[in-house]
């Protein structure tokens, strides 16, 4: 039997079930959200985290002729008196904001218009219906129309789920996915005020003043403060990251995982998809990112020698990490970020309720927005909005990682001379020369520290700050992680001119153990030689390094071939 195809990118849940796609059953979380009965009710959780296809099956599961079989075999299948109850009874309003971003405030404004137009479209059994009025036709008929008034949009979805009210003679369900881009883009694009004021009249009509509805659920990635947008709002449930209420919901648990592994074959890398994304922790719950395992055991599908990538970070700009990270000496301690990159915690106030245009604004609001966004977690239970927090797991480690590359890098281009003086002495051997000079740069950025990580990871690093050094190095040919002789070497340079090739194999020295660790480097090299590649090229003269790092220190021994 063939096995189900993975749902990269698939946010439908019909199409999901009935078109053979591996489905991760969340359908427990009906039973949660209704024996925890909120009149509104907002589910906060960082991206690729399952928002939308969770509000795509609270659709099909509510929604007035719902083709029951979806659910056949599922969790929720289970509770008999709820399917009953609840199952297809009710007209819902379905939409996302995540497709609304707009550099300027009309044409994101427009956007939102167009979601809702679409949605009021596809219940055109309205203009026909015998229950409404010549009136309530024409109101709604001024849904469909192009450039809606203010008016009009500020009261569209409360108007749309009055007129389905009356025509089913049920109340409304109202989901809103995303409910926050509009507002994220707009903090970044100096409209934030009228995204803000936009928002909140069409939230307070359809969510507040509206008794037409139900019960409404949103999805966003903040909680967006009660004063900026829910103004007035009695009582919202809100399940966010600290609440233990369905915390199982978004995010795969352990036991999931293992089952997805194992129906592909692939238990064999459980440990390593556990160490690269798993690592989050909401409410009691321990979950991975779910876009991450997908798309690991989807490439695993295609070719089992695939290494582990960072599937979540390339969905997204990381903007957040890369403003903490220039934060560095302004708020936000060297050693703070060191612990962290280093598996260690740190203890934060956590703020739930930000608002975009402030959440920049002091390093408490940005250590805030980390962990809401998923960049940091709790790695215990909390106490009140005291959270200590760690990074979850290598792939997160890694964009950390990779930013404080980056502005070592941005440093080291304006220090002209220190790279040239580095690079010579690298030339001619000049090993005492090599260490002081690389230990000045490093005092240009984090350390990492002697603990959880593994000692790959804490290579890795050293790797590439060096290689942040020889990138400005013109003339060089400088090479990385590449095959020669039996192995795959750190670093290789040829300088053709001088007919020059060097080696360079970096080692994290623990327990500041750096001959050792310089000595297992040369071995390296030696072992699985190399330094083959650099004599086929007929370089003249070949230079092998073994470099050991601890902390800001370093250790270099220099052996020629």
């Amino acid at each position: 039997m063939e096995n189900k195809k993975m749902p990269i990118g698939i946010e439908d849940f019909a199409e999901i079930i009935t078109q053979g796609f591996y489905y991760v059953d969340k359908t427990g979380m009906i039973k949660e959200l209704l024996s925890n009965w909120g009149k509104v009710n907002l589910f906060t959780r960082p991206r690729r985290f399952g928002k939308s296809i969770n509000m795509s099956m609270l659709k099909y599961f509510f929604e007035i002729g719902t083709d029951k079989s979806l659910f056949e075999g599922l969790a929720i299948s289970k509770e008999n008196e709820l399917c009953e109850k609840y199952m297809g009874q009710y007209p819902v309003i379905s939409i996302t904001l995540k497709a609304t971003e707009a550099g300027n405030f009309e044409t994101s404004r427009n956007l939102i218009a167009m979601e809702i137009r679409d949605e009021a479209e596809k219940m055109s059994f309205l203009a026909e219906s015998d229950k409404l009025t010549a009136s309530e036709k024409k109101s709604y008929d001024s849904l469909l129309q192009r450039g809606m008034d203010d008016e009009t949009l500020y009261r569209s979805l409360k108007t749309l789920s009055g007129l389905l009210q009356k025509h089913y003679g049920k109340k409304v369900v109202i989901l809103i996915d995303e409910y926050d881009v509009p507002l994220a883009k707009a903090s970044k694009q100096d409209y934030y005020k009228e995204m803000v004021l936009l928002i909140r009249n069409l939230f307070e009509q359809a969510l507040k003043t509206n008794s037409a509805l139900e019960f409404a659920v949103l999805t966003g990635c903040l909680r967006v403060s009660k004063e900026s947008i829910f103004t007035g709002l009695n009582n919202p449930k809100m399940y966010t990251l600290l609440e233990a209420e369905c915390d199982e919901q978004f995010g795969f648990t352990d036991e999931e995982v293992q089952e997805m592994l194992a129906y592909y074959n692939l238990g064999e890398y459980y440990d390593i998809t556990k160490e690269w994304y798993d690592g989050y922790k909401i409410g009691r719950a321990n979950v991975y990112n779910p876009w991450d395992v997908i798309n690991w055991c989807n490439q695993l599908l295609m070719n089992p020698n695939k290494v582990p990538k960072s599937y979540w970070a390339n969905s997204s700009g990381n903007e957040e990490v890369q403003k903490f990270i220039q934060k560095m000496g302004n708020g936000v301690t060297k050693t703070q970020i060191e612990r962290l990159i280093s598996g260690e915690t740190v203890q934060k106030k956590i703020v739930e309720q930000l608002t975009y245009d402030t959440m920049y604004d002091s390093v408490e609001n940005m250590w805030s927005l980390l962990y809401a966004t998923g960049y940091l977690t709790q790695s215990e239970t909390p106490s009140g909005d005291i959270v200590r927090l760690t990074i979850p797991n290598a792939e997160v480690r890694s964009i950390f990682r990779d930013f404080v590359l980056k502005l070592f890098e941005k440093k080291i281009a304006q220090d002209g001379v220190t790279v040239s003086a580095f690079c010579e002495a690298l030339k001619v051997g000049n090993v005492t020369e090599i260490e002081r000079l690389f230990t000045d740069l490093m005092k240009n950025t984090i350390s990492v520290r002697d603990t959880a990580v593994r000692k790959e990871f804490k290579e890795s690093f050293y790797h590439g700050l060096i290689l942040g050094i020889l990138g400005f190095k013109d003339g060089w040919s400088v090479d990385s992680n590449r095959e020669s002789g039996d192995g795959y070497y750190d670093i290789a340079i040829e300088i053709e001119e001088e007919s020059v090739g060097i080696i360079i194999e970096v080692k994290y020295a623990e327990k500041e153990k750096f001959d050792e660790a310089c000595e297992e480097a040369l071995r390296q090299i030696d072992d699985n030689d190399y330094a083959a590649e650099l004599r086929e090229d007929d370089m003249q003269t070949i230079l092998k390094y073994g470099i050991a790092c601890y902390k800001k220190k370093c250790r270099v021994v220099m052996r020629k071939d």
